[in-house]
């Protein structure tokens, strides 16, 4: 019995070291990571920026670096960030490598809730005017009852006596996303051409529109949905070992499932209507973590918000570089980084199940 304790407080130390270690290098590599975007953009080198902003040129500092690259920086740490968390959380829920918000469809949901807000400005005249009156609240309200309606779609439809089907959830992710596809694109059809050149360049994600009010209110959302989700942690690990083990523990697992949607909702909806849709992050970022970190979800979520980060900003710096003066959509970027490693995960998925 002593031994036996003895190794689990072993085995606990060195998950823990492990876990900080971990975190201490993703903390340099944000703080890096945050350096290079604010210095490195197609406007000038990163010397060049460096230099002047040490020659205090109050323009450079002013605009370029306070008003624009700062921002911009911190929306995709916030976005980043945030859709690995809630990537992360969707995981140990479903106990599922592959479920992620686009696949289990609350990121289409959210595009299909911008793109009918849009419609409906162009249509209804109160939209309009609550639009001009409200516009930070808008479009996020509906991206979140959108991504909120589709993900406990899916939730509903692989729910079978109690229990979530995995292989039911995944095709009914696919079949709302397939849906959400189809009535985006019939309303893309009635929109004129300066909403549809917006809403095309925004489906494929840009950080472009990065503003100081909307930093803060995603600071708002973004990190209390992620601080509370955390705070299930506990339940997660339980829920890991299964639904029953979990019931077996006193976890109430309906109401971890509910919660843990609808704060995935909260995080994902409104981030969508403002960086538009960025795939793979919640997909890759917390399954390369799982990798060195262990299952456990204290851990894995801390980490996943870090290195979402820190991997939603380098695309950026990435995607507004390689072309300039021009941009590519930062959804391109992650697409080519996370496709690949997709497909790997079906094939390791496919050898488990051979």
């Amino acid at each position: 019995m002593t031994e036996a304790v003895l190794h689990s407080r072993a085995l606990y130390i060195k998950q823990q070291r492990k876990f900080f270690r971990t975190f201490c290098v993703l903390l340099v590599l944000l703080l890096m990571t945050i350096v290079l975007g604010i210095f490195l953009g197609p406007a000038s080198g990163f010397i060049d920026s460096i230099e002047r902003a040490f020659n205090q040129e109050p323009s450079l500092i002013k605009e370029l670096v306070l008003n624009i690259r700062l921002p911009r920086v911190l929306l995709g740490l916030l976005a980043g960030g945030g859709l690995a968390l809630a990537g992360a959380a969707l995981q140990i829920l479903f106990n599922n490598p592959l479920a992620d918000s686009g696949l289990i469809g609350i990121s289409s949901g959210a595009m299909l809730g911008v793109i009918t807000g849009t419609f409906l400005l162009k249509l209804i005249p109160f939209f309009q005017s609550f639009f001009e009156s409200y516009p930070l609240f808008f479009l996020p309200s509906l991206a979140f009852l959108g991504a909120l309606f589709l993900g406990f779609l899916v939730y509903r439809i692989s729910l079978s006596h109690g229990r979530i089907q995995i292989a039911i959830m995944l095709l009914a992710g696919v079949a709302v996303n397939a849906f959400a596809g189809a009535y985006s694109g019939l309303l893309i059809t009635l929109l004129n051409d300066e909403q549809l050149r917006s809403i095309t360049f925004w489906s494929m994600g840009s950080l472009n529109g990065a503003t100081w009010p909307i930093i803060s209110l995603l600071s708002l959302l973004v990190l209390g949905a992620s601080s509370y989700l955390y705070s299930f942690h506990k339940e997660l690990d339980a829920l890991a070992l299964g639904e029953r083990e979990a019931l077996y523990l006193g976890v109430d697992t309906d109401k971890v499932k509910k919660t843990v949607l609808i704060l995935s909702a909260v995080i994902c909806g409104p981030l969508t209507a403002f960086v538009g849709v960025i795939g793979f992050v919640g997909l890759v970022v917390p399954h390369i973590l799982r990798l060195f970190l262990g299952p456990k979800s204290s851990s894995l979520l801390i980490c996943s918000f870090l290195l979402g980060g820190v991997f939603l900003v380098l695309s950026d710096i990435v995607a507004k570089n390689v072309v300039a003066p021009s941009e590519l959509p930062i959804g391109i970027i992650t697409s080519i980084v996370g496709t690949p490693f997709f497909t790997y995960l079906l094939l390791k998925q496919k050898r488990r199940l051979s």
